[in-house]
């Protein structure tokens, strides 16, 4: 039901929001107030954070609940049951409205501006999977992340403007991973690094119990991803691993193939869309090879939701755009990320990456998942700490 709402807020031509699941009822009720939102559609997974929130969030009108009964929500199979088939006036093709991490704050609501196009207007990343991705009616696409993010959702919905298919995982383990590759005989796919990580951790004989040979393309986005972990990819899966940089902000696409990254180790590509510039803390562009701000020119244009302030500080007065990121260009025009700038540890005076870190230490066969952070110090400003889960204790 979650992709058929999604296409019903197409054919409506309304903004729409996905939430996490893992949010809080401050978080939850936060974006429904702040994306104004007048219908809620929910599941009995969720059921006590639903009723909670209904305290918090006026101004919402219908609140809906699919596969089973929540308390003061209508049921949303009775709801659509009775609605007419009887086509929509014209309306103008829809997007969503996705909110982004909140890493240095509130979650930020990402509104893209989108023309009035009719309905069933080609968008920029539909074009981008067919042209890069292997997306097209034959395609068959799997996606393990959850759909609250901008890239599964947005490639899920690619691919079915295509006429391919979908498979959505519940939720990403290594193993049923590549069962599901084999079962489906999956075509293209998208991951994050950690699930990479994950699935080369698995026994050998795991590995190579499962068929993967049905993949053309394993795309690869959202954070860094540590050069040998990528190596032992192309290893294992061919010179099929895509990798790009982008945001829900959609300012700007970078991108590279296994050839141009071979290469280029390191690299998360060369600008696509928009022009890469590399800027001091002042707003001065550096010369290739010198680290400061990731900012795009001539993307796509945004805004972040009721909040001017933020807005601002994500752009140069030349207009140029930023997600905050710190990189580097050579002199082939190729992009290297270091971290995000808000994560960075100043110890000692010295300028501290967690990202680096993360990648040293994710690799040990006994740590499952790490995270890298700042926390002050009396003496050196602030210190590093690194939280570790290790592989024995089960995954939450």
């Amino acid at each position: 039901d979650y992709l058929s709402i999604m296409w019903g807020c197409h054919y409506a031509g309304l903004y729409y929001t996905a939430m996490s699941s893992r949010l809080n009822n401050e978080e939850m009720s936060y974006i429904i107030n702040n994306c104004g939102a007048r219908a809620f559609i929910t599941s009995p997974y969720k059921a006590e954070a639903a009723v909670e929130v209904i305290k918090t969030t006026p101004n919402v009108l219908a609140r809906l609940s699919v596969g089973g009964a929540i308390d003061g929500h209508e049921s949303f199979e009775v709801a659509i049951a009775d609605q007419p088939t009887t086509p929509l006036p014209h309306r103008g093709e829809a997007y969503d409205m996705l909110y982004s991490s909140g890493t240095t704050g509130r979650p930020k609501g990402v509104k893209n501006i989108v023309d009035d196009v009719p309905l069933g207007t080609i968008e920029p990343v539909t074009s981008l999977g067919q042209l890069l991705f292997e997306i097209n009616h034959s395609a068959v696409y799997l996606s393990p992340g959850p759909l609250y993010h901008a890239a599964p959702l947005r490639f899920c919905r690619a691919v079915l403007r295509t006429g391919g298919t979908v498979v959505v995982m519940e939720r990403f383990d290594a193993e049923a991973a590549l069962a599901t590759i084999e079962k489906y005989h999956v075509t293209t796919s998208q991951w994050v690094p950690t699930m990479f990580i994950r699935m080369l951790k698995l026994s050998e004989e795991t590995r190579t119990h499962y068929d993967v040979s049905s993949l053309l393309c394993a795309v690869h986005a959202a954070a860094p991803c540590p050069v040998h972990v990528k190596q032992d990819m192309i290893e294992w899966w061919g010179p099929i691993i895509h990798e790009y940089y982008a945001g829900t902000e959609g300012n700007g696409f970078v991108y590279c193939n296994s050839e141009q990254w071979l290469a280029h180790p390191g690299t998360v590509g060369i600008a696509v869309s928009g022009v890469v510039h590399i800027v001091d803390d002042d707003g001065n562009e550096l010369p290739v090879g010198e680290e400061g701000g990731v900012y795009f020119s001539e993307g796509g244009d945004f805004s972040y939701h009721e909040d001017e302030e933020k807005t601002a500080e994500s752009r140069l007065h030349n207009g140029w755009t930023t997600l905050g990121d710190v990189g580097r260009l050579d002199e082939d025009g190729y992009l290297y990320l270091t971290d995000r700038k808000a994560f960075m540890i100043i110890s000692g005076g010295v300028n501290i990456y967690p990202q680096e870190a993360e990648n040293a230490l994710s690799m040990h066969p006994k740590v499952y998942d790490i995270a890298v952070f700042g926390v002050p110090h009396d003496e050196m400003g602030e210190e590093v700490k690194a939280v570790v889960q290790p592989v024995d204790m089960p995954a939450s």
